[in-house]
């Protein structure tokens, strides 16, 4: 998959482009897919109703840590306008290329894989500026064009809303896990997240849990709990609409300073509360999937 600047597409990397008609490429591409695909255990897509919530934030540490604990974990950045994944796992300026079996993600660690829009442009300031059916084209092609390998979890970071993206991903990815819904506690987060829940229950995706973001925030000083962002209504959306809760995580410095340096916070801090929030929601998510050990 490589950017063609001149029209500012992704062209297909089709072996047979050249002599391939549009049907023979895309039966040639349903193929490669399908066959990426089953060699990945669980996928996962993790929503927002709105932006400004921490989805990436979560989206990065639950594959961090899911890979930690030795699971083979591939990040698929699919915010194709918004692409922030690589700044916070200090991939900033890193480029794919093109190996025997595809392309090939960037490794972090050992065991996590990851994939963007960021890896494909000239600069973090180069805007994309596609409408919907190109951005379905490049999901395909990151599905199956890239060299995913075996392995045990794909965790999809969408775009906030519910458009272009997240359905494309349910309807590429026909087996899906299901969903995580990252929320705020405050009014207007809920009522978007909401929209999250029956976007996926429409598209037949299963609702994995609700995340509740910023969720109170304990003073460096003083010691006292103050709920900037009031608390709690991400698990009473979740009990409203009898999905699982997978946990809150407390607003803390330094998940900001972790992200803007390209660093994991429940590495960085590992006995803070809030890597202590990330190692719960991944505990209750594998339960729910059936990987507890």
């Amino acid at each position: 998959m490589a950017e063609c600047r001149e029209n500012n597409r992704v062209c297909s990397s089709c072996p047979n482009a050249a002599t391939c008609s549009q049907d023979e490429q895309r039966r040639h591409q349903e193929e490669l897919l399908k066959k990426r695909l089953s060699r990945i255990r669980h996928k996962i897509m993790v929503m927002s109703g709105k932006g400004g919530v921490g989805k990436t934030t979560v989206s990065v540490n639950i594959a961090y840590e899911l890979a930690s604990r030795g699971y083979k974990v591939g990040l698929l950045d699919a915010d194709i306008h918004g692409p922030n994944v690589p700044l916070m796992l200090g991939l900033e300026g890193k480029q794919l290329f093109v190996g025997p079996e595809g392309i090939e993600p960037l490794v972090v660690g050992d065991n996590l894989k990851v994939v963007s829009m960021s890896f494909l442009i000239s600069s973090p300031d180069t805007p994309v500026i596609w409408r919907g059916p190109l951005k379905m084209a490049a999901l395909r092609q990151f599905l199956s064009e890239v060299n995913w390998g075996d392995l045990d979890f794909l965790i999809v970071d969408l775009p906030p809303g519910t458009g272009d993206e997240p359905l494309s991903i349910a309807q590429l990815i026909k087996d899906i896990d299901g969903s995580i819904i990252v929320t705020t506690p405050q009014d207007v987060a809920l009522l978007d997240s909401k929209k999250s829940i029956n976007f996926s229950k429409k598209v037949g995706v299963p609702v994995l849990g609700i995340v509740e973001n910023m969720s109170g925030f304990v003073c460096p000083h003083c010691g006292k709990e103050v709920d900037l962002f009031k608390k709690g209504g991400g698990e009473k959306a979740a009990q409203q609409y009898n999905v699982p809760f997978l946990g809150r995580i407390p607003l803390d410095p330094r998940v900001v300073e972790a992200g803007d340096s390209g660093k994991i916070v429940t590495a960085q801090a590992p006995d803070s509360p809030v890597a202590g929030a990330f190692r719960e929601i991944v505990d209750r998510l594998l339960e729910r999937l059936g990987e507890k050990r």
